[in-house]
């Protein structure tokens, strides 16, 4: 299956990496490339390093982005973006741009195991690597399965979900998307099996989330990106749900506040200086042009900071 992914957020993420021709730019996600690709396409003598953990993304980008010379391309997660830039060559950046969560051919892509809709093997690593959703769900205990589902799919019913788990799994072996839809299901209120949005849905977030340690890899990522920034460099972060909105957003107000001294204080003793300007007050959401050619979209958020030199 053709890696496709629709860029989201993509004039909005290029202004605000506010790209020079020769400046040095990292793309933690590389995904099916969209973003790398207009950023080269900005680029004279400068470079691009394209970071992402999926096999199958990184084939598609080296197939999209060959032609580029000024395009490097490795494997690995973006919370070890130090160490892979350094690995090639690059110590500092003008730009950084994280697209963070699933992919569309991640969701796609049926034998990923990401989605519901779909039956599959329960696997939803995006490195293709380690454990799965499906050793998580048959091992964990059911303390383990409802914080899960609680802390990261922000599920009241974590707790019946965690039950109907442990049930079903005495039975045999959860195996596939669909079994485990099922018993999710079966496991919430009448009321919440009749809503609009399917009741796996915050369960299935959670698995994905936990499988590959995303929020973790995400304020690693961060400071990691802080860290290679030049002065005046830019980050520009795209998230898709509130759990890592919140984390980008708390990251980046705590990098820009400034002295921390009580306001009765006549002059600073703390030192403390801001790190970065924040760009917009507020994430940026798509527009209404871009949600109809890409509804996916639609809890998309962008963040931007500026690095400032102390």
């Amino acid at each position: 299956m053709e890696f496709m992914h629709e860029p989201v957020l993509l004039s909005e993420a290029i202004e605000a990496l506010d790209i020079k021709p020769a400046g040095i730019y990292i793309d933690g996600t590389v995904g099916g490339g969209g973003h790398s690709e207009a950023i080269l396409s900005r680029l004279t003598t400068g470079k691009l390093l394209s970071i992402d953990q999926d096999p199958d993304a990184l084939k598609a980008a080296k197939n999209r982005l060959g032609k580029y010379e000024q395009s490097i391309i490795a494997e690995g997660n973006f919370a070890d973006m130090k160490r892979i830039a350094a690995e090639n060559g690059i110590t500092e950046a003008d730009g950084i741009l994280l697209d963070i969560g699933v992919s569309s051919h991640q969701l796609d892509t049926a034998e990923r195991g990401f989605s519901y809709h779909t039956d599959a093997p329960l696997d939803m690593r995006m490195s293709q690597s380690g454990k799965s959703a499906k050793d998580l769900i048959n091992t964990l205990s059911h303390g383990e399965l409802a914080d899960i589902i609680r802390r990261f799919g922000e599920d009241k019913n974590a707790g019946r979900i965690a039950s109907g788990i442990i049930t079903a799994r005495e039975r045999g072996p959860i195996e596939t998307t669909a079994e485990l839809a099922e018993i999710i299901k079966a496991s919430v209120p009448a009321a919440v099996r009749r809503a609009d949005k399917h009741p796996a849905r915050k369960t299935f977030q959670a698995l994905r989330i936990a499988t590959n340690s995303e929020l973790d890899a995400l304020s690693a990522g961060l400071e990691s990106a802080l860290d290679l920034l030049k002065p005046g460099g830019r980050l520009a972060v795209i998230t898709f749900h509130s759990l890592e909105d919140r984390i980008v957003k708390k990251q980046m107000a705590e990098w820009a506040q400034g002295c921390t001294c009580p306001p009765e204080f006549p002059v600073c003793i703390c030192g403390r200086e801001p790190k970065v300007k924040l760009l917009y007050k507020r994430g940026i959401s798509p527009s209404e042009d871009e949600l109809k050619r890409n509804p996916r979209a639609r809890s998309a958020r962008l963040r931007a900071v500026s690095a400032i030199d102390n």
